[in-house]
């Protein structure tokens, strides 16, 4: 993990500020998707959100069905059966 010698502080709504030269370089931009995770470490770890297949795991040629992906090759194999 790179240190990048940003410290922001939690407001009183438990927000904190991603700085821009941060966003800039992960190409984060308003209303990006983000996962949160926190490490065995009391670290906390913010992930640019990818979707991916529910079923087999890709992440390309996805359909949003009812808030899941599903990938169009796992929805033809599911039509054959």
């Amino acid at each position: 993990m790179k240190k990048t010698g940003d410290i922001c502080k939690v407001d009183s709504l438990g927000r904190i500020v991603i700085p821009v030269r941060l966003r800039r370089t992960l190409n984060l931009n308003k209303g990006d998707p983000l996962e949160i995770y926190s490490t065995e470490n009391d670290e906390i770890v913010l992930k640019k959100y990818i979707p991916i297949c529910v079923f087999c795991g890709k992440d390309d040629d996805l359909v949003d069905f009812k808030s899941k992906y599903i990938c169009k090759s796992c929805i033809s194999e599911i039509n054959k059966e």
